[in-house]
């Protein structure tokens, strides 16, 4: 059953060409006051868990020190630390909505990655045309 479908995102042009990538407009679930904020998530399959912003933490009602466990992981960029928040909060894509643990970076430089713990990998997810689909 599809869930939703979602035409890729002109981001720049470079020496390679015209770079295109995969957002998907996801609802997040504050856990202090329910409410709903609107997060525009790249899809990142290459991405172990779902990772936010630092600022994204206030908004959804949780203490990096206090909820969260600290670690350290390795990307591209280097190593960072991120705040792991295990009790999950809910999403929803489209109509598709499930709680998932979830992670926050120290910076808010980097976009919000929509990762396969729980999420993506629960899903069925296609590339295709300049376009993300997403069954269920």
């Amino acid at each position: 059953m599809e869930i939703t479908k979602v035409p890729f995102k002109k981001i720049a042009k470079s020496y390679l060409g015209q770079i295109f990538r995969p957002y998907v407009l996801v609802s997040l679930t504050s856990v202090k006051t329910n409410e709903l904020l609107p997060a525009e998530m790249v899809v990142d399959s290459g991405a172990d868990y779902t990772l936010l912003p630092n600022r994204y933490a206030f908004y959804l009602g949780i203490d990096l020190e206090k909820d969260c466990k600290a670690e350290t992981t390795l990307g591209v960029g280097g190593s960072e630390t991120i705040y792991l928040y295990k009790e999950g909060i809910t999403i929803k894509i489209g109509n598709w909505q499930k709680k998932i643990p979830i992670g926050f970076l120290e910076r808010d430089d980097v976009p919000p990655l929509l990762g396969r713990l729980e999420c993506l990998e629960v899903l069925r997810v296609v590339f295709e045309k300049r376009e993300t689909i997403f069954e269920g």
